[in-house]
């Protein structure tokens, strides 16, 4: 049955749930709360609404589900494919008023936290405890948006990603109902686990209105390393030979010469322009990590480094961090004027160079078609921004080409079309050659939470549409 668009009785009744101030119609609100970071057209909402409470939640969702009245939760817009899109219209959710740090629980390693925490402003008020969330998408993610899309980033490798940390969640269902899943202990063995049917599920199945997240220790020490390669195939070896040896690296980030050309040019790092991995390590003493470095170069000069400029430096390490997590912007300035889409699959580990140095070659192919690569190499994962003039029918031909070769030769190495951004608007498509039969099932768990499919309608699955 079609979902419905917002008469003025729903408006009147919508607004009557909240203060006046915290329900808009206005353009440029509606315009902001259309579109996220991708490429994809924008659709406006019919109303904003910024709830305060899991109570006033209840009541929009109880009233929307009894009018067929879609629903899309909103955190800060940052994610990469479409995923906050409102494709059918309707109410948006906005979270940017529940960003309240609710509880810090030092003794226990823990915090609890409404939606809209954005993650780095978190872990800025957690630096007194010694106490961090380790999983870093980089962006201005709020923790609600780190949930629906399971994000991870750079440290993954050794951290793992967000739902390593989800503990517990308050969810508001479809219907209205609120439930409570999971709990603060460390471990377990108690029911089917609902929770991580919730992280990943992109505000499909409900709405999160609090979360208990695990906490890790700030490390003592940090050590780091750039080191550069005759190709990126030998990069890629060099790291799976780092893991295979032991250590337990940070992070491993590998950048292809394009991008550290823009690294340099943007924040004079004077590196070479070949092939590099960014090695982190985090351990108790420098001396330790000093040993680890010497581990890491040698296997490095095994795959031909031709050079490995290790530091132990934290202040010039963050300077690379902030500079790696800046490569998305360098890129969108160095080609003012085009749209981008970012290519984001993962692949096991083993077939890490395999896959790297198809997805180079196949952008090769597509002379009208800007590409950088880089990605979280340690954990298998590859990002390829591509990008064109938005009206070159050809280039971007050529890239839906692209795309579609990439994911199709990451699922036939056994990995998956999105490695972290999510399935979104734009990895829709490639649902059903990843999952198969068990999509079905998707479906039908889709059906059971949000049997009038209120919730961020139109993604996911394809049929939808």
């Amino acid at each position: 049955m079609p979902l419905n668009h917002l008469n003025q009785q729903d408006h009147r009744y919508l607004a009557s749930l909240v203060a006046p101030e915290r329900c808009s119609t206005g353009e440029s609100i509606l315009n902001t709360h259309s579109r996220d970071q991708s490429r994809h057209p924008a659709v406006r909402p019919e109303v904003v609404i910024w709830p305060e409470t899991k109570e006033e939640i209840a009541a929009i969702l109880k009233y929307a589900d009894e009018k067929r009245l879609p629903v899309t939760a909103w955190g800060a817009g940052s994610s990469l494919e479409g995923n906050p899109i409102p494709l059918c219209g309707g109410i948006v959710l906005s979270f940017a008023r529940m960003n309240r740090i609710v509880n810090i629980r030092e003794s226990d390693f823990q915090i609890d936290v409404q939606p809209g925490v954005i993650y780095k402003e978190m872990n800025h008020e957690l630096r007194h405890t010694g106490l961090f969330f380790p999983p870093d998408p980089g962006a201005g993610a709020t923790i609600g948006g780190m949930i629906a899309n399971n994000a991870s980033g750079t440290r993954t490798v050794r951290y793992g990603s967000t739902k390593d940390y989800v503990q517990r969640l308050t969810v508001v269902l479809a219907g209205g109902e609120i439930i409570d899943i999971g709990n603060r202990a460390s471990k377990s063995s108690s029911g089917l686990d609902l929770l991580h049917l919730f992280v990943g599920s992109e505000g499909m199945l409900g709405v999160v209105t609090e979360a208990t997240l695990r906490l890790a220790g700030i490390p003592e020490e940090f050590a780091w390393a750039v080191a550069t390669f005759p190709s990126v195939e030998a990069a890629s070896r060099a790291v799976l030979d780092t893991i295979r040896s032991g250590i337990d690296p940070a992070a491993l980030e590998l950048l292809a010469p394009e991008c550290v050309e823009l690294i340099n040019r943007a924040r004079n790092f004077g590196l070479i322009c070949s092939p590099s991995l960014f090695i982190e390590l985090h351990g108790p003493t420098r001396q330790r990590l000093a040993d680890d470095l010497r581990i890491v170069e040698e296997i490095c000069r095994n795959e031909a480094c031709a050079e490995f400029r290790p530091g132990l430096d934290r202040a010039e390490r963050d300077r690379f961090v902030e500079a790696r997590h800046a490569l998305g912007e360098m890129i969108a300035q160095a080609h003012t004027g085009q749209k981008r889409v970012v290519i984001d699959v993962a692949v096991p580990i083993s077939t890490y160079p395999e896959m790297i140095a198809f997805a180079r070659q196949e952008a090769q192919k597509a002379a009208s078609v800007t590409a950088y690569t880089f990605g979280h190499a340690g954990d298998g994962n590859i990002h390829m921004v591509v990008g064109a003039q938005g009206d070159d029918v050809q280039a971007w031909h050529a890239i839906e080409g692209l795309n579609e070769r990439v994911v199709a030769k990451a699922l036939h190495l056994g990995g998956t079309a999105t490695g972290e951004h999510g399935v979104g608007i734009g990895k829709m498509k490639f649902m059903p050659a990843e999952h198969g039969a068990s999509l079905e099932w998707m479906r039908k768990i889709k059906q059971l939470f949000d049997p009038n499919g209120i919730l961020n309608p139109g993604k996911m699955f394809p049929s939808q549409r």
